[in-house]
């Protein structure tokens, strides 16, 4: 496992959370994500030693905590260009919204670690990795 490489790429998690803040807006929030995955899983791709899956699952998770918290630390400016998300958090009847944003952070980490993983994994069957015995050529 390179932990260097999952702290490196996680950094995408807190450039978003504090975009999604202050400049994003929850209907482009998707397409971000989704050049954020392809670019994540080609360096994942081609430079993890191996467990890409893994690398994946864990880049996400910790990209949740880095969204989570600051959603959470910056939660009024947050719901205040948010609506869609403040009408589903306050929809939920066992926790008030703050908490709910506790809970649906790491699970929403959890499933996009599996679409990340899996991203990661099907682009190392189609790179070739640094690690490869094939890298220097």
């Amino acid at each position: 496992m390179s932990f260097k490489l999952i702290f490196a790429l996680s950094l995408f998690g807190l450039a978003m959370g504090v975009a999604t803040v202050f400049v994003i807006p929850s209907h482009i929030e998707p397409w971000c994500w989704l050049g954020i995955f392809v670019v994540s899983a080609y360096v994942i791709a081609k430079r993890a030693p191996a467990k890409y899956f893994l690398h994946g699952l864990c880049v996400s998770l910790l990209n949740s905590v880095w969204i989570t918290g600051i959603h959470f630390a910056l939660y009024d400016k947050y719901i205040a260009t948010h609506a869609k998300e403040a009408a589903m958090m306050a929809q939920a009847q066992f926790a008030t919204p703050k908490v709910m944003l506790l809970i649906s952070g790491p699970v929403a980490g959890l499933v996009s670690g599996i679409v990340l993983g899996f991203i990661a994994w099907v682009m190392s069957k189609l790179v070739v990795s640094s690690h490869s015995e094939y890298a220097g050529w």
